[in-house]
């Protein structure tokens, strides 16, 4: 019996595991990001799918709500990262959390992060928010 790991496994398998999470997780928002890096940096798209993806979103030890959640709360305190927000609010959403618990955890986010950069995070879950039909959130 062959063991999987990082180790045994091929460039391509590791690309291609990535692949399936993030397109589970991130759906087409994920691939556009990957897509508009082809021109301009394909290592970079191949690394975040093979090993952002394919080695540390598959862990098993957090669902991928929680690792949404994180990734929420890390994106809000970095500040200057609405883009990638955008990406991760409807990841959030594709995953299972609600409006309602990610505006929470935004408004959390201000106590650590400040209230500027708890702002910046929830007017980009506003826009998703309206994008996908969830305005108003209760």
């Amino acid at each position: 019996m062959t063991e999987t790991t990082a180790e045994t496994t091929t460039r391509h398998e590791r690309f291609e595991q990535g692949k399936a999470v993030l397109d589970a997780i991130d759906g087409a928002a994920g691939a556009n990001v990957i897509g508009s890096l082809a021109d301009i940096s394909p290592e970079l798209a191949h690394q975040i799918v093979a090993w952002g993806f394919g080695e540390i979103y598959a862990r098993p030890g957090l669902a991928p709500r929680d690792r949404q959640l994180v990734t929420l709360g890390m994106l809000t305190a970095l500040g200057g990262c609405e883009p990638q927000l955008d990406v991760h609010v409807n990841a959030a959403l594709n995953v299972g959390l609600t409006p309602q618990e990610i505006i929470e955890a935004l408004l959390h986010s201000a106590v650590y992060c400040g209230f500027p950069r708890a702002l910046n995070a929830t007017f980009t879950a506003k826009k998703v928010f309206a994008e996908r039909g969830l305005l108003p959130v209760g």
